[in-house]
Parts: structure tokens; C-alpha cells; sequence
């Protein structure tokens, strides 16, 4: 591997230590169905929206809730000892993009066929920190006005 490779695959993995993240791949529901569950939970805090996915009645929103616990799993095992209370965690990012698709096919009349689209999505949340948050945006504020 090149010297050039080799030190932007070390600044990614750098980045990924203060990343938290979960995903979930092949969920054999449409991604439109999938996107108003992560539309609901985006930007809130992760105590709110799991209570949001509890108590909601689409079947997008249990797999969302399993997804979110276990990003936030991913963040107790990087910060041991850390309280999720006093880092105010929330949601920074979720998306839901499209799986593969599964192509069946449907008779129809005079010995026609239409063809059903068995969609499937991926999804992928990150959690941020507010606290960091704010003194990553202090410490762009001092150096813009020095």
C-alpha cells in the first residue's frame, strides 16, 4: 500500500473511534415505509425517541428501536464508564437507503404478467454528542474571531 493510502485508511480508522454507529442491512420492508419511522426519531434525544418508538404502532419502528439500542451499545463499549445522561446523545444522523429487490410475478388477465417489486432497505444511524457538539462550535467561534 502506498504511503498515501496508508495514511488517509489511518485518519478513517482514527475518525471511526469517535464515530457511534449501528446498521441494519436487507429489512425486507420498502424504504418509504422505513423513512416515516426515521423522519419521526431525527435530532432527538436518544431517551426520547426510544420512547417514541415504543409506543408506535407502524411495524418499521420495532426494528428502528432494536437498531437504536444497539448503536447506543456501540457507544457504552467506546466509552466505558461514560453515563448516556450526561453526554446528551441523540440521534445525528439516520438513512434509509434502498436494499436489493426481490422481482416476482403476478398473473394478470389474457395470459398477461405483471411484475411485483419485493423491496428491501438498509439503514444506518449515527449517534452524536451534544456536549461535543457545542465545544467543537466555541472552539470554531475563538479562531474565526482571533
Amino acid at each position: 500500500m502506498g504511503s498515501r493510502k496508508h495514511i488517509s485508511a489511518e485518519k478513517r480508522k482514527e475518525e471511526r473511534k469517535t464515530k457511534y454507529f449501528a446498521r441494519l442491512r436487507n429489512v425486507p420492508t420498502s424504504p418509504r415505509k422505513m423513512r416515516l419511522v426515521a423522519d419521526m426519531v431525527r435530532g432527538k434525544d436518544v431517551e426520547e425517541a426510544l420512547a417514541m418508538l415504543q409506543h408506535t404502532s407502524k411495524e418499521a419502528a420495532g426494528r428502528v428501536y432494536k437498531l437504536l439500542r444497539s448503536a447506543i451499545a456501540n457507544w457504552e463499549v467506546k466509552n466505558e464508564g461514560a453515563r448516556i445522561e450526561d453526554n446528551q446523545l441523540y440521534i445525528k444522523e439516520i438513512m434509509v437507503d434502498s436494499g436489493r429487490m426481490l422481482k416476482r410475478i403476478q398473473p394478470a388477465p389474457q395470459g398477461r404478467a405483471h411484475r411485483i417489486r419485493k423491496r428491501s432497505n438498509h439503514v444506518t444511524l449515527v449517534l452524536g454528542n451534544r456536549v461535543e457538539a457545542e465545544v467543537v462550535v466555541e472552539e470554531n467561534e475563538n479562531a474565526k474571531s482571533e
